[in-house]
C-alpha cells in the first residue's frame, strides 16, 4: 500500500504517472479491481483529483518490487540516474525528492530510457543549468531504427514546429515561421537492412527531436507510436519506442569541477527482444 497526497488539480491517470511508477506500471488492474481509494472511496475510474486529496493504491508486494530507476552515481552533489522506460520524469524525480534535497535539470521522454543527473544542492543546481544551457553536456543515444541508412554518418539540419494542442513536433527541411533550427548527427552502428543500431548526438535539444527527425528522414525509431511506422511497428511487435539514453558526459567548472571530463553509461540497450508491452524496463 502506497499513500499520496495531491498538490494540484489533475487526472488520477495524470497524477500517478508523475508520483508512483510502480502504481503507473500497475493501473490497469488497480482500475479494474477498484484498488485505488481516494478520500477513503474506492474508485475504478480515471477521476478528476482536486488539491489535497489523499490517494492510496493498494499495490501488491510484486507490483511494489518492480524498479524504476538504477543508481549510477552519487555524491554529495549530485545523482546520476538510469531510468527505466515508461517511467516519467516528474516520476524520478518526486521518488528522489522524498529521500532527500533534489532538483529536477532535465528530463527524458517517458519510454526512453536511460540517463538523467539531478543535483542534489543549489549550487550544484545551478552549474548543472549553466551546462547543459551552454552545451557542455554532451547526451549520446543509441535507437533501434527502421530501414537501411543511405549514409553511415551524417549531421541532419532541419526546422521544428511545435504542435501544443497535437503533442508534438513537426520536421521541416527549409526555416519556417515559428520553428527552431535543430541539428541532429548519427551514426549507423550496425544493421540488416530492415533495422539500423544507430548512435545519435543531439547539437540542439528539442521537444521528440531524434524521434521526429528520425522519422522525417524515412527511419522512424522502432516501437515509436507518435512518430513511427505502424505497419512495421505490428510486424515486429514493437508497441515502445527503442530509444536509450545512453552516455553522458560533462565538462563542468565550479562547484562540479571535480566531475569535469566524467562520462557515464547507462546499462540499457535498445533491442527488440525487450519489446514486450507489458515489461516495464528495457535490459
Amino acid at each position: 500500500m502506497k499513500k499520496f497526497t495531491v498538490n494540484e488539480k489533475q487526472t488520477l491517470k495524470t497524477f500517478t504517472d508523475n508520483v508512483y511508477p510502480q502504481g503507473s506500471f500497475a493501473f490497469p488492474r488497480l482500475l479494474r479491481a477498484r484498488d485505488i481509494r481516494v478520500n477513503g472511496k474506492k474508485t475504478g475510474e480515471n477521476i478528476l483529483l482536486r488539491e489535497g486529496d489523499e490517494v492510496v493504491y493498494y499495490t501488491t508486494l510484486r507490483e511494489e518490487s518492480v524498479p524504476a530507476y538504477e543508481t549510477v552515481y552519487e555524491d554529495e552533489n549530485v545523482l546520476v540516474a538510469d531510468k527505466y522506460a515508461g517511467v516519467n520524469s516528474e516520476a524520478l524525480y518526486f521518488a528522489l525528492s522524498q529521500k532527500g534535497e533534489t532538483y529536477f535539470i532535465h528530463r527524458l521522454d517517458r519510454n526512453t530510457a536511460g540517463l538523467m543527473i539531478f543535483a542534489k544542492n543549489k549550487r550544484a543546481e545551478a552549474e548543472l543549468l549553466r551546462a547543459f544551457r551552454e552545451r557542455r553536456v554532451q547526451k549520446i543515444y543509441l535507437a533501434l531504427c527502421f530501414g537501411k541508412f543511405a549514409k553511415g554518418v551524417d549531421m541532419l539540419c532541419g526546422y521544428l514546429v511545435k504542435d501544443e494542442k497535437a503533442a508534438r513536433v513537426r520536421v521541416y527541411s527549409k526555416p519556417r515561421e515559428g520553428a527552431e533550427k535543430i541539428e541532429t548527427e548519427y551514426r549507423v552502428l550496425n544493421g540488416d537492412g530492415e533495422l539500423s543500431m544507430v548512435e545519435i548526438v543531439l547539437h540542439s535539444g528539442k521537444t521528440h527531436q531524434i524521434r521526429a527527425h528520425m522519422a522525417f528522414i524515412g527511419h522512424p525509431v522502432a516501437g515509436d507510436e507518435k512518430y513511427g511506422d505502424e505497419a512495421r511497428n505490428k510486424k515486429y511487435g514493437v508497441k515502445r519506442q527503442l530509444l536509450v539514453a545512453k552516455t553522458l558526459r560533462l565538462q563542468t567548472k565550479g562547484a562540479l569541477a571535480y566531475l569535469n571530463g566524467q562520462s557515464f553509461s547507462s546499462r540499457f540497450v535498445p533491442e527488440l527482444k525487450n519489446s514486450c508491452p507489458n515489461a516495464p524496463k528495457m535490459i
